[in-house]
């Protein structure tokens, strides 16, 4: 039986209001698979951006900036830790994600990374909006209550 990998970030449903999910492939390389299957990789400061592709001036590539730790077994050919990673999605929708970037105040962050069934490395990215502290507050404020309502739930069953 294999080990599945799914490797979350946390801080993100704590931090922001998350609408639109997307799951994108990851350009990696070297040893770096080899990493993400050993589960040594962390999405807790992770962030996307967009870059011009140099060929053609109009047009942006999704990048993310990640942390992958070094593969313990590599030699001389391991891949730097924290360094940016190209993902891939199709054209129709980066076009999406970017106009809801530009226009907006929305940023996209990753919250999930996965391996797939045929062995491909994953990661799930959504559209968001930081919250506010009084927003923090108040989320913690109904998942308490929420809590609360499981206990009674249990003491009355």
């Amino acid at each position: 039986m294999a080990k599945t990998i799914d490797i979350k970030n946390r801080k993100a449903w704590h931090d922001y209001e998350l609408s639109d999910k997307y799951t994108a492939g990851i350009e990696l390389s070297g040893t770096e698979i080899k990493s993400i299957r050993a589960g040594k990789a962390s999405l807790s400061d992770s962030y996307c951006f967009f870059l011009p592709v140099p060929q053609k001036p109009l047009v942006f590539e999704l990048w993310v900036k990640m942390h992958i730790a070094e593969y313990e077994y590599g030699t001389y050919n391991n891949h730097e830790p924290k360094r940016e990673r190209r993902l891939l999605l199709n054209r129709r929708e980066l076009n999406k994600l970017y106009k809801a970037v530009k226009a907006t105040g929305l940023t996209i962050i990753p919250t999930r990374m996965f391996i797939n069934d045929k062995g491909f490395a994953k990661l799930e990215i959504a559209v968001a909006r930081g919250k506010k502290f009084h927003d923090k507050r108040e989320s913690l404020k109904t998942k308490d209550a929420g809590r609360e309502m499981d206990k009674m739930r249990k003491i009355k069953a």
